[in-house]
């Protein structure tokens, strides 16, 4: 008797268990790419797909708690926060890799002490990027141990108190320092600034206890400031090419004047002289139009192809600091002027101030500008003649009045002047 043994195939795999595989087998670091895209709660959850996917969450280097790590909505502001910390203290005590980015910004999370005990924990890896806006209650004031953070790249914070430990010595690695809402004294501005060599990156909005701003970083390349302050200085800047700013209270130029007859125009630029784009913000220039205004600046912007500049198109010293900007800037190629329409009276003033002969600020290279917020006053209509006058290679000019009233005489206007610049198309905006 002859026994017949028969051996059942192998199954191959299904087509979805190779599909499986594959992404299963994906080299660490792209898995940790994934999970990192990932809500933190949907990266935590990737555990249950199988015994190889249990713990690869926890080596996840990028961790952000936001409003996606909740998946439910209550009224009850306690059994939030209390869910919110639970969650952040298992990730934190189950992770088991460095972390790169730690980002905390959660609308319903206040500065609790709770985060004082998260920061301590970073602060142990090799952090580089940490985040931390802290939405309601009053400002939350970081521990000391955030300021050890030296691998630190980019540093983000919103609605915080700075007050540094007495020993630190910077951040060498920052490039990028992002400061809202944040309420810091004077040296300690200067000093966090300063002692950032490698910084790049500067963000300042709506700070209190800085009145003089001193901006001292020789790697500067990006300055973005609003707020309330009396004085901002450059030094050792050569390399800053963006620059927007914006003064958030309006100021007596004729106060300043008898107190200081100084220039500020030359002031602020005479260390950049590299600036490529630059956006003067609410009443920016009037600070710029206090002391003595020339006529250009004696080392002109030669870089500068961006400029915007929001003015009030009555106020004389405005518009002569305007005009000493404009003449200064050979090279530009894009304008934009934004009005004050809450600074126009509803009586035209009688200023002629840009039906002056102007003709030595011809613009070569603009060819595109654009006005904003006008109502139609004399003043305005002069300076879009002017700009078309003095543009030869002007290809387009976009206008967007502040409301409708007057809208068709507006547009009248503005055919009549389509006759300054052959070659240039005139778009009109519905406000």
């Amino acid at each position: 008797m002859s026994i017949v043994i028969q051996r059942e195939p192998s199954r191959l795999p299904s087509k979805t268990d190779a599909e499986f595989d594959r992404i299963s087998n994906l080299p660490g670091h792209v898995i940790d790419q994934i999970l990192s895209r990932l809500p933190i709660r949907d990266a935590v959850r990737s555990s249950v797909l199988s015994r190889k996917w249990r713990y690869k969450w926890a080596k996840i280097p990028c961790l952000v708690f936001d409003n996606h790590c909740l998946n439910f909505s209550s009224q009850d502001q306690s059994f939030i926060k209390n869910k919110l910390v639970n969650i952040i203290d298992h990730v934190l005590l189950l992770h088991n890799g460095p972390i790169h980015k730690f980002k905390l910004s959660h609308r319903d999370l206040l500065g609790v002490t709770d985060i004082d005990r998260w920061i301590l924990c970073i602060s142990r890896s090799s952090i580089k990027e940490v985040v931390l806006e802290i939405w309601k209650g009053q400002r939350y004031k970081p521990p000391s141990c955030l300021f050890n953070c030296q691998n630190l790249v980019h540093l983000e914070l919103f609605n915080c108190l700075l007050e540094p430990p007495l020993m630190f010595k910077g951040f060498k690695n920052l490039k990028s320092l992002d400061l809202q809402h944040i309420t810091i004294t004077q040296d300690v501005f200067e000093k966090l600034v300063s002692s950032c060599p490698s910084l790049e990156r500067l963000t300042l909005m709506n700070f209190t206890g800085v009145t003089h701003l001193v901006i001292d970083a020789p790697n500067l390349q990006f300055f973005d400031i609003g707020g309330i302050f009396e004085d901002v200085s450059f030094l050792n800047t050569v390399h800053l090419s963006y620059v927007s700013i914006g003064l958030y209270v309006n100021i007596d130029n004729e106060e300043n004047d008898a107190q200081d007859n100084s220039s500020k125009l030359l002031r602020f630029f005479v260390n950049l002289p590299h600036i490529r784009r630059l956006e003067i913000q609410s009443y920016f220039l009037k600070y710029l139009a206090m002391g003595y205004v020339p006529s250009r600046l004696p080392n002109l912007c030669v870089d500068l192809n961006h400029l915007s500049i929001r003015i009030d198109f009555d106020d004389l010293e405005e518009n002569t600091a305007a005009l000493c900007l404009l003449r200064s800037c050979p090279n530009l190629l894009e304008l934009e002027m934004l009005a004050r329409p809450e600074e126009q009276s509803s009586m035209e003033r009688s200023t002629n101030f840009w039906e002056e002969d102007h003709w030595s600020s011809l613009f070569a290279h603009l060819r595109l500008v654009k006005v904003s917020g006008i109502s139609g006053v004399k003043s305005e209509m002069d300076f879009i003649k002017f700009l078309l006058s003095n543009s030869p290679v002007l290809e387009q000019l976009t206008v967007k009045p502040a409301s409708q009233e007057g809208e068709w005489e507006l547009m009248k206007e503005l055919l009549r002047f389509r006759r300054a610049s052959i070659y240039a198309e005139v778009i009109y905006l519905d406000p």
